[in-house]
């Protein structure tokens, strides 16, 4: 039977799966924390200029139409193989939900709060980081849910251009005809999205409840 066989293939070479598992929760680290870097500057900065806010939106909507393949192949000719170029990929095409989140959430924010805020005195930094951030955090961080789950499933496709990772595993299996180590990689990399999206789902929950007292019912319950 096909998954008893993944099981003992699991338990076989269980030192060749953690080490691609760390490898995948590595390349998820450093884009995750890149994507998220650039993605809340570049966001903030597009709340300054309006006009830049819709050129920066329509190129990364652009970007996220390319194909993954493509964009991976576009990027071996040009920065080579290796972790550097499944990180360029994995990160412009993590940009998009964390940019527009970003954004989003900064100009929803109440305009008479930031008028108040600004009558009081408050400087542009204390107005940025202790009224409009925190306000726009909920939209921010369901953009940032989104982006991770993102970002683990493509790692998958990193392995391909030599960044290791889970899809080692995968493009193992699909080279050698083993469809037992492509279905292994592929659900270690699905339990991953699944776990971690749960865990984000969780944790927004609470942040909803936190800055916007939604779901106060059910978290009381």
């Amino acid at each position: 039977m096909l998954i008893s066989r993944i099981f003992v293939l699991y338990r076989e070479r269980s030192s060749f799966f953690v080490e691609l598992f760390i490898q995948h929760l590595h390349i998820t680290f450093l884009a995750v924390t890149l994507i998220t870097v650039i993605g809340l500057t570049v966001g903030i900065l597009m709340t300054r200029n309006r006009w830049l806010a819709g050129g920066i939106l329509r190129v990364t909507s652009f970007l996220f139409t390319i194909p993954s393949i493509a964009l991976f192949g576009v990027l071996v000719s040009l920065t080579g193989i290796g972790l550097k170029s499944a990180l360029i990929a994995i990160v412009l095409y993590g940009l998009l939900p964390m940019i527009r989140n970003t954004y989003t959430g900064l100009t929803e924010v109440d305009r008479e709060i930031v008028e108040a805020a600004v009558g009081m005195g408050s400087t542009p930094a204390q107005l940025l980081f202790r009224i409009q951030l925190p306000l726009a955090f909920p939209v921010i961080f369901s953009g940032f849910r989104t982006m991770v789950v993102m970002t683990i499933a493509l790692g998958g496709i990193a392995s391909f251009i030599g960044a290791g990772g889970m899809g080692r595993a995968i493009w193992r299996g699909i080279s050698t005809n083993f469809p037992e180590m492509t279905i292994a990689g592929s659900l270690l990399i699905a339990a991953l999205a699944i776990f971690t999206d749960y865990l984000l789902g969780m944790i927004e929950r609470l942040v909803r409840y936190r800055y916007l007292g939604e779901g106060g019912e059910k978290h009381e319950a």
